[in-house]
């Protein structure tokens, strides 16, 4: 799921617009004046958007992607995409019951001329080959195309798990991309990244991944290692969950305190809001190609894309700073170390995934989404969730959550 970036207040787009002129930014790519294209690219065709290479993959991809998760059709709003250069689009077989490709598939019938200007990502929410064809079919027949430039397997969570399609896969992407399906294949991730990363880091046909990654995991060394493995291994590295937002509730919006203010004195020093803050953290890493965000109407779309357009870096101040705000506040974030925890609960309980769950209803606002995935828990287990004694997985928890209560509140919000 894509997170819903709404970051940037409506001043501050048409304060970064000003200078070039909000008409510019809503007009083709092909018009954007020279002096505003920073892609760095010497085609002929000047993108609004940056780009970066996308690992060992001769392409380049914008630093923003869209993500679609939307449930109708909004050729208005993909159009302007284009014109925005965002020409990374991101879906999945499972978002919106399918009707988030459907919606793709509208556009590229009416505008088929603009599906080569698109690197489009889908997923396949499995492990299985054979599902994966499945998937990659209906995937192709919703969105009116015929091929995927990145094709992922969805959600990987442990690295025992990942392994053995991983050994099977090589032969299978193989095919599809000698059939003209896809381009590049990998998987995506929520939850033990480190531990997948730093295993798919060993494998040649891994073409991308993407994965949560933020201020608040992006400095603790086992993610740094994993990352910077996979970026020598020329894996394209897309981010996503850019925001980290806590579980209690939206954190980052709470009066803050003398060291948080701070913090937000510095960022506003540098012309910064916090949440540019966070996005920039993610952009300065030159090991990533792009960030994804839900971006499901113009507003968004606009202040995504000024947000974007603003290529002023981060001092070193404001990034100690914010890490020392991550740490801080660690107890406020779960970073999806299942393994750790999981590992201390008697029977089987998706720690992280209920925790991800909670972070869809009091984060994003997507409260029917989050009791959809709750109820696909096995019953069974949800009727344990509010009973297990945490106590040992808290102790062992690296950011200090109070999971026994996190985990009774899940059940009574979703159950």
């Amino acid at each position: 799921m894509a997170e819903n970036n709404n970051y940037i207040s409506r001043r501050s787009f048409f304060k970064i617009a000003g200078a070039v002129g909000v008409g510019s930014l809503l007009s083709p790519p092909e018009s954007y004046p020279e002096a505003q294209a920073t892609t760095g690219s010497k085609d002929s065709l000047l993108h609004v958007v940056p780009t970066k290479p996308f690992g060992r993959a001769n392409v380049r991809v914008p630093i923003l992607c869209l993500g679609s998760a939307f449930g109708r059709s909004s050729n208005l709003l993909l159009k302007q995409a284009i014109n925005m250069g965002v020409r990374f689009w991101d879906t999945a077989a499972v978002y919106a019951g399918g009707n988030s490709e459907r919606a793709i598939g509208k556009y590229f019938k009416k505008f088929p001329e603009d599906r080569e200007k698109i690197f489009l990502l889908t997923k396949s929410y499995s492990l299985s080959s054979a599902k994966w064809s499945t998937d990659l079919d209906k995937s192709l027949e919703r969105m009116n195309t015929d091929y995927i430039d990145l094709f992922l397997s969805h959600a990987v969570s442990y690295a025992d798990d990942l392994v053995p399609p991983l050994v099977n896969s090589e032969l299978w992407a193989e095919k599809r991309k000698s059939e003209g399906k896809i381009r590049f294949f990998g998987f995506s991730t929520h939850k033990n990244m480190a531990e997948n990363l730093m295993i798919a880091s060993q494998y040649s046909w891994i073409d991308g991944i993407m994965f949560t990654y933020n201020f608040r995991i992006m400095n603790e060394e086992k993610m740094h290692a994993a990352v910077d493995a996979c970026a020598k291994a020329g894996i394209g590295l897309i981010a996503m969950k850019t925001q980290a937002s806590g579980y209690m509730g939206y954190t980052d919006k709470i009066t803050p305190n003398e060291q948080e203010q701070v913090l937000f004195d510095q960022l506003a020093k540098e012309g910064f809001t916090f949440e540019q803050a966070k996005l920039k953290a993610v952009w300065d890493d030159p090991r990533i190609a792009s960030i994804t965000s839900g971006i499901t109407n113009m507003s968004l779309l606009q202040e995504n894309v000024a947000a974007a357009l603003n290529s002023k870096k981060l001092s070193s101040r404001s990034k100690q700073l914010l890490n020392h705000y991550a740490h801080r506040t660690a107890s406020n974030y779960c970073a999806g170390c299942a393994a750790v925890c999981e590992s201390e609960i008697d029977g089987e309980v998706p720690v992280s995934d209920v925790m991800r769950y909670l972070m869809y209803a009091r984060c994003y606002g997507e409260l029917e989404t989050a009791i959809s995935y709750f109820n696909d828990i096995p019953l069974n287990v949800r009727n344990r969730i509010a009973h297990i004694d945490y106590r040992k997985a808290e102790r062992k928890c690296p950011r200090g959550l109070d999971i026994g209560r996190l985990m009774r509140e899940a059940t009574l919000e979703l159950g």
